[in-house]
């Protein structure tokens, strides 16, 4: 409900060694102890931060105006020098592709789904969300927000121009990927890959057209998305003949039958907004 940049990644358990010859596993309780993360991500923060305040690429207004002046900045963050920076990390439930599917509901949608609209008029929107101070079931709480104030809240989530929204490092990079994938399952002693079938080149370019729409995930497909976003990179989809699109479908209608519950409807907000 508030602005909360943070990043999902996904980390393997491993890695091939520089010789290329065997591969390296992680400890069997942990990846990276979270105490020490957590220290190195509060060096790392601060020391950019106080970086980019001596390039004058900060800005202060109102009551922050004072933190322009060097000293006062920096006693404003030395308490959070001594503060613990806490990283959360535990082990995934139900194998990989629960992970898969948890991250795809980040990667591939948009900030609210339908199913979380109640209502709205001139004077607010009403939905759903989830409030993680309560337990259940009074997690579930209603909020209704003035029509500006829901648009703002909505426009956080619209990527900057040519941001990147799934990045791929290490064993997943594009130019190593392919080869770095199959090494990994042999000394591994996995199962090659199954091989694709052929596939027409107009095949080819409907299935990439598709791919490429799903990666772009908001910036593909909703109004308030456009402005952060390019038209020239939404590659279009082949028309299906005999259908046409849904003339209804093309304004926002509320679900007055709405149940606050959550993100668990694959349905996305930016349905109704295409």
């Amino acid at each position: 409900m508030t602005h909360h940049p943070h990043v999902h990644m996904i980390v393997p358990g491993g890695g091939i060694s520089l010789d290329g010859r065997r591969w390296i596993s992680s400890r069997p309780a942990f990846l990276l102890p979270v105490r020490v993360l957590g220290a190195l991500l509060r060096r790392l923060f601060l020391t950019r931060l106080i970086a980019l305040h001596e390039a004058s690429k900060l800005a202060f207004f109102g009551a922050q105006a004072d933190l322009a002046d060097p000293r006062r900045f920096l006693r404003h963050l030395a308490p959070l020098r001594k503060k613990r920076w806490v990283v959360y990390a535990k082990a995934p439930f139900n194998g990989p592709d629960s992970v898969l599917a948890y991250l795809s509901r980040f990667t591939h949608r948009v900030a609210i789904s339908n199913q979380r609209l109640i209502a709205y008029d001139q004077t607010g929107v009403t939905f759903c969300y989830k409030d993680y101070r309560r337990n259940s079931p009074e997690r579930q709480r209603v909020m209704t927000l003035a029509p500006h104030e829901f648009i703002r809240r909505f426009l956080l989530h619209v990527l900057p121009h040519s941001f990147h929204r799934i990045r791929h490092y290490g064993l997943l990079a594009g130019s190593v990927r392919k080869l770095d994938i199959a090494r990994a399952r042999e000394l591994l002693a996995v199962a090659p890959a199954p091989s694709q079938p052929e596939m027409s080149k107009r095949q080819n370019r409907s299935i990439g057209a598709r791919l490429a729409l799903a990666a772009a995930g908001a910036c593909a497909s909703s109004k308030p998305s456009s402005a952060g976003c390019s038209r020239a990179r939404r590659p279009a989809l082949p028309q299906q003949p005999g259908r046409r699109r849904d003339p209804a479908r093309q304004t926002l209608t509320p679900n007055r039958n709405a149940r606050c519950s959550g993100d668990r409807h694959p349905r996305a907000f930016r349905q109704d907004l295409d």
